[in-house]
């Protein structure tokens, strides 16, 4: 309840921000082009989110003079993307996939193409040193843990929908039992060991979190302590080993430089989800279809 309530009240305070900065007549002239009307703005998410650095490099690489990257949060953003499509408005955000947005709305992410967002990307799973000698289970179950962006994606909505993390979770699993047997086959049961798992407060890396969680106590008798960190902490407790795991690593762009720092004192289990994107995503009735085009907006 409190983060859907921080979320709200973050929703408000962007969409105040960006009504204070607008109240132009170009805005609000029905002959504007669609640069004037979002008031040549992309409405982004965290400040330190690693999307945020490579969306401003991103704007450099098409000489997006007159944009400006609006800082807010994941809920803020959806929230302003919501409200504009409830209006039919234009509106531009930073987007990635997998996203439950993807599901709940008709979008369409940019075309890229001066590869500036360096296309599709990977999800990887990382571990601690030692941990297959101390877990072998464990180790073998985040081994071969691995799904598909809209197997994470129907988790993320069951979450935005309300449901609590590991109620999605659970559901999540029933509906793909066959999925699940192969994430679990031949591991030893954990006899209540512990586990810790880091993550980061974004809708796919919490909703992952929880569906590993979920399977690590209900399927192999393990206990699992989420941590929520930021990127770089999330690196930081593998390599330590003051954390045994993490499932949320967006490679070979997002936290790049998190993982060349890190990289020889940790495990590098390898992919555990494709076909993930970075990039700006606009509604599909918007009359855009590449990042060009914003160019050619000014």
């Amino acid at each position: 309840m409190l983060k859907k309530s921080l979320g709200i009240i973050s929703a408000f305070v962007l969409m105040l921000g960006l009504s204070a900065c607008g109240g132009n007549e170009d805005a609000n002239n029905e002959n504007a082009s669609f640069g004037e009307k979002v008031e040549y703005t992309i409405t982004g998410i965290d400040p330190g989110a690693g999307l945020m650095g490579l969306t401003k490099d991103v704007m450099s690489a098409y000489n997006l003079d007159k944009w400006e990257l609006k800082e807010s949060s994941a809920a803020a953003m959806t929230a302003a993307l919501d409200k504009a499509i409830e209006d039919k408005e234009p509106i531009v955000v930073t987007g990635w996939i997998p996203h439950w947005k993807f599901i709940e709305y008709d979008l369409k992410m940019l075309e890229d193409p001066k590869g500036a967002y360096g296309g599709k990307e990977k999800i990887k799973t990382l571990v601690r040193k030692g941990l297959k000698e101390d877990m072998p289970g464990a180790y073998k179950f985040f081994d071969q843990f691995h799904w598909k962006p809209d197997d994470l994606q129907k988790v993320m909505l069951k979450i935005e929908n309300g449901q609590s993390e590991q109620e999605a979770a659970k559901k999540w699993v029933k509906n793909n039992q066959d999925l699940v047997s192969s994430w679990i086959k031949g591991v030893e049961s954990g006899n209540g060991e512990e586990i810790r798992v880091t993550y980061v407060a974004w809708a796919d890396v919490i909703a992952s979190s929880n569906v590993v969680k979920y399977v690590l106590e209900n399927k192999l008798n393990y206990k699992v302590e989420l941590i929520q960190v930021e990127a770089g902490p999330m690196f930081a407790a593998i390599a330590d080993g003051s954390a045994d795991a993490m499932v949320g690593a967006w490679l070979p762009s997002t936290h790049v430089d998190y993982y060349e720092k890190y990289k020889e004192e940790l495990v590098d289990l390898g992919v555990n989800l494709t076909g993930t994107r970075n990039g700006l995503v606009v509604p599909a009735y918007m009359d855009i279809d590449s990042i060009k085009d914003l160019k050619a907006a000014e």
